[in-house]
């Protein structure tokens, strides 16, 4: 198995980030990233990618998207250059987004018809290879600084020769928000399962009957951390469910398609060393923000701002 390409889900209009989403490209919303330069959310995912390994990058998104973001990308990229006089820093910046854009491809998903359904948009893109899937509005952080989350299960993913699922053990009254996995220990390797069974945004009654794991935690189960290395036969499970759905008359979704991938061959589930935030989730802006902030070059800055904060929330009186 090598990973030479990437798909990023990001056709949802931001429905939880309304009114902003209506009027600014979710994807183009700002964020201070590790190394102190502002930018647009979708090139700190998509350099995410890059900086695994990645050689080639789709977007998937909504009818007019590919205009829009590239568009907006090379105004930065050329705004850089015009405006910051040559410094070193902004000549580094308009480099990477230059080397972004070539690498970018573009799949129109016409209709909202759900997250697999977006997925399967990508078939032509991917080509037959293996890839790594990401989501456009969760930003991940890696706890070691030389190897990126994506990287760490890349490497397991073509060490192991098989599909693999980033998961993220999580307090059971989160299971409602997450696609949720069963499995077992993957024999030696650490914080590794097989997975046996998976349920989108189960219940926790569900969750206790059918999603335990042996060796977590009381009271946490294995949940999706929006990350994962693929096969090209998943569109073959994703074509059929596309047609059930559609007979059905309801949204495509992936984790069916993932579940028959996890019936026909060896599928892993691994905890890696880092976190992942929800831009779209209450407050997610803010803690995506908080978080780059504490793992990048103005952390002492970032320590000291939230303390400040906090203490004069701490010494205002109650009331309006």
């Amino acid at each position: 198995m090598a990973v030479r390409k990437a798909v990023i889900t990001a056709a949802g209009r931001g429905p939880r980030l309304y009114p902003v989403a209506d009027t600014v490209q979710k994807g183009m919303l700002p964020l201070l990233d590790r190394d102190g330069i502002a930018k647009p959310l979708i090139q700190i995912i998509i350099e995410e990618a890059i900086e695994s390994g990645v050689e080639e990058v789709c977007l998937v998104g909504a009818p007019g998207d590919e205009e829009q973001y590239r568009r907006l990308l090379t105004q930065l990229r050329d705004g850089l250059d015009c405006a910051y006089g040559g410094a070193a820093w902004a000549k580094t910046q308009a480099q990477a987004l230059d080397d972004l854009l070539r690498r970018l491809s573009f799949a129109v998903q016409e209709e909202p018809m759900g997250y697999g359904h977006a997925v399967y948009c990508a078939k032509s893109f991917v080509n037959g290879e293996d890839f790594l899937l990401m989501l456009g509005d969760h930003v991940y952080i890696s706890a070691d600084p030389e190897r990126r989350c994506a990287r760490q299960l890349i490497e397991l993913a073509e060490r192991e020769h098989c599909p693999v699922a980033a998961v993220n053990p999580t307090r059971e009254h989160l299971v409602r928000l997450y696609g949720t996995l069963s499995g077992k220990r993957a024999g030696d390797l650490a914080n590794v399962y097989e997975i046996e069974k998976i349920v989108e945004k189960p219940s926790l009654g569900k969750a206790e009957l059918e999603l335990q794991t042996p060796g977590l935690r009381v009271g946490h189960y294995l949940c999706f951390f929006g990350m994962h290395v693929l096969p090209a036969r998943l569109f073959d499970y994703l074509e059929a469910e596309l047609w059930n759905a559609q007979s059905a008359g309801g949204d495509c979704q992936l984790t069916p398609a993932l579940q028959e991938l996890a019936n026909r061959e060896r599928y892993l589930a691994a905890e890696l060393r880092g976190t992942r935030h929800d831009i779209g989730a209450p407050f997610g802006m803010l803690y995506t923000q908080m978080a780059l902030g504490l793992a990048g070059r103005q952390r002492d800055l970032m320590l000291s701002g939230v303390v400040e904060l906090l203490s004069g929330a701490a010494q205002r009186p109650d009331g309006p």
